[in-house]
């Protein structure tokens, strides 16, 4: 598996995860919908389905994947910028084609999902 969560990435979801309860997973995967297909899912998660996921540490960040994801969101580095008007978590994801004007909607070759409203 080959996805990074740079430092300025890692740094933020420190700090969100002294939040969370203690044994908290970053679960970073996909789901369908939004303007191009597929959108992003980034959250946390207690309950792991070891038959369903895969888990490994990233950077010191525990992360949770679904199998089924990995195929599309494998190479991606997800990071965190900040800016005048706020910080945000980016992604790129070398396996997407093409993206919404939104920037949280992508579509792949493979899986191109189905689009919806953004």
């Amino acid at each position: 598996m080959s996805i990074t969560i740079t430092d300025h990435a890692r740094q933020q979801i420190q700090v969100m995860m002294k939040e969370e309860s203690e044994g908290a997973y970053l679960r970073f995967g996909v789901k369908g919908g939004g303007c191009s297909g597929l959108s992003y899912s980034l959250g946390f998660e207690y309950d792991i389905n070891q038959e369903l996921d895969t888990t490994e540490v990233i950077n010191g960040i525990p992360v949770v994947l679904n199998n089924q994801d990995i195929p599309i969101i494998e190479g991606t580095t997800i990071d965190f910028k900040q800016n005048m008007m706020g910080g945000g978590f980016s992604i790129d994801n070398p396996n997407a084609i093409i993206s919404c004007g939104c920037g949280s909607s992508f579509r792949t070759k493979d899986k191109a999902g189905v689009p919806g409203d953004c």
